[in-house]
């Protein structure tokens, strides 16, 4: 049976070895993807290999530059009213892919849509942006879409009005929530069918979706010789392949089967040691934070005993992160101690890492069993139980460290805690994010990408009711501190706003709402002759708009 499998595995790469070699002749990029494509439907897409895809399609009214700032892309340029509260887009010429222009109403369309669908992201619409009329829409309140605070003034005018000045608003613009969709083509589709396909997909940016199918592991984009930047795009397409395992990742990268790929664990060391390979290793930051969450509510984890904070602090402390990335993610990742991750959002007024000091939050957070052990039989007197048994969840195709990366919490917290149990639940990851949205979990190793370059991307979380507040914690404080800075008194009094979101992420590590475990890196493999990719740790990883095989 192993020759048998062995020699069926040769072949999948020989022929996927062929068909990237093929594409190579006319610039095609091979590309790794960690997981499945499951939708191109801003509405609905909500991981990050999703998101570049889309942004591969798609241009928003800005683009990202390749320091991660808010440049031109669909809009050439933007004024912003004295109050902050009106920003007017003036549109270039553009085209969508069935040759119809884009216009100021694809926005207003697709904004009322997610709006009105108020999917996973629309919270963008309303706690982040700020947008006029858009918590009531979302909140279902009204159904009158009109009162979105968005206008086409005319095909090339496109204006939005905020509740208070946003002083990021500008960088949410190339997130793909905010992208447009072009209502004539949408409206012409069976219903539920957008995004799904090539012929159910238009493209206004770099590139045009090719081949796609929902759930599997290939797909395919190529160059949009429309698109309004066409000059600037050296590629002739992107062929994308799904690979489960860094060893898959190694091999196909090893025989030519794919450009880039992402490495961990033994493979990244292998890889630093292998003189030809070490040329080709570039670690960048992914932005994404790794950490535990714990569902609070009495339905679960034994009728709701995670609901007591000294349980959840208890169970943080006996977590050794620095055993964590350094013998098991093994790829540059960071261990974190904080409810925001380092290194990607910077004050305006000082510059400086909002999570540069990560000893900060010592008296919560940290690897200390004895003070692990103290917080445990605390909450075994406040419970009046002295065994727990809860079961963690995983995604089982998200990188083959996250397992190792279980087993190991699982390992520290029950030698530290003696008479606690963690089981482990492997799944795939839209069988996690279904029960960790719909309240079916004790506790979930999982994580947060930024969406923009601000804290608030983590910390607007964790307020009650956020549809990503996957623990349903909720403190009165701590939402007013959320409050004030997004619509109260910190809005323009920048400092201020600094020091409450400080005093905001203390109550979340206080009260253990998160346990924080590591700040991912991506060891990435770059073939020899491929350029140009940018890699941000905000919003969108990878851009492919200046990438080029050599």
């Amino acid at each position: 049976m192993m020759k048998k499998l062995l020699c069926v595995s040769l072949v999948i790469m020989m022929l996927v070895s062929c068909a990237f070699t093929a594409v190579a002749e006319d610039k095609y990029l091979g590309v790794m993807l960690g997981t499945n494509v499951m939708s191109l439907d801003t509405n609905l897409a909500t991981d990050g290999d999703s998101f570049e895809v889309i942004a591969d399609c798609i241009d928003g009214l800005l683009q990202m530059d390749a320091d991660g700032a808010a440049v031109p892309a669909i809009a050439e340029s933007y004024d912003l009213s004295d109050d902050g509260l009106t920003y007017t887009f003036h549109l270039r010429d553009a085209k969508w892919s069935n040759g119809a222009a884009v216009t100021a109403n694809d926005f207003v369309f697709a904004w009322r849509r997610i709006a009105q669908e108020a999917g996973e992201y629309a919270y963008m619409l309303d706690e982040i942006g700020n947008i006029k009329g858009a918590a009531e829409i979302i909140g279902k309140e009204t159904d009158d879409l009109t009162t979105l605070g968005v206008t086409a003034v005319d095909d090339k005018t496109f204006v939005v009005e905020l509740n208070v000045p946003v002083s990021f608003f500008p960088s949410l613009m190339y997130f793909p929530t905010f992208y447009p969709i072009n209502e004539e083509f949408y409206n012409s589709l069976e219903e539920g069918t957008y995004g799904t396909s090539p012929d159910t997909f238009l493209s206004n940016g770099a590139f045009v979706l090719e081949d796609y199918t929902p759930g599997t592991a290939t797909l395919s984009v190529k160059k949009n010789a429309d698109y309004w930047d066409a000059d600037r795009v050296q590629l002739a397409g992107i062929k994308y392949q799904v690979v489960g395992s860094s060893d898959n990742a190694l091999t196909a990268f090893r025989t030519g089967a794919l450009d880039v790929v992402m490495i961990s664990g033994n493979q990244v060391a292998a890889a630093e040691k292998d003189a030809a390979l070490s040329q080709n290793l570039k670690v960048t930051g992914a932005g994404y934070m790794w950490y535990l969450s714990f569902s609070q509510t009495e339905k679960n984890a034994q009728n709701g005993m995670l609901a007591n904070a000294n349980l959840r602090l208890a169970i943080t402390n006996a977590i050794d992160r620095d055993t964590l990335v350094d013998n098991y993610v093994m790829d540059g990742s960071l261990a974190t101690y904080t409810a925001v991750p380092p290194q990607f959002a910077a004050s305006s007024t000082t510059g400086e890492d909002f999570s540069a000091d990560q000893d900060m939050f010592a008296d919560y957070v940290g690897y200390d069993p004895d003070k692990a052990l103290e917080y445990f039989d605390a909450a075994k007197a406040e419970l009046g139980v002295d065994e727990f048994t809860f079961t963690m969840i995983y995604g089982n195709n998200e990188g083959d460290e996250v397992a190792k990366v279980a087993q190991a919490i699982k390992e520290d917290v029950e030698d530290a805690l003696p008479g606690l149990t963690i089981n482990l639940q492997p799944m795939t990851k839209a069988e996690r994010l279904d029960k960790m949205q719909n309240d079916n979990y004790d506790v979930a190793l999982t994580r947060w990408g930024p969406d923009y370059a601000d804290p608030m991307t983590y910390l607007g979380m964790w307020v009650t009711n956020n549809s990503n507040n996957y623990g349903f914690w909720s403190n009165a404080e701590y939402d007013q501190l959320i409050a004030d800075c997004t619509t109260g008194a910190y809005i323009t009094d920048y400092d201020a706003r600094w020091d409450a979101m400080y005093k905001a992420e203390t109550l979340v590590l206080q009260e253990a709402v998160i346990a924080p475990l590591y700040t991912k890196a991506n060891a990435n493999l770059i073939a020899a002759g491929a350029e140009g990719i940018q890699f941000h740790p905000v919003a969108l990883n990878r851009v492919y708009k200046d990438a080029a095989i050599k």
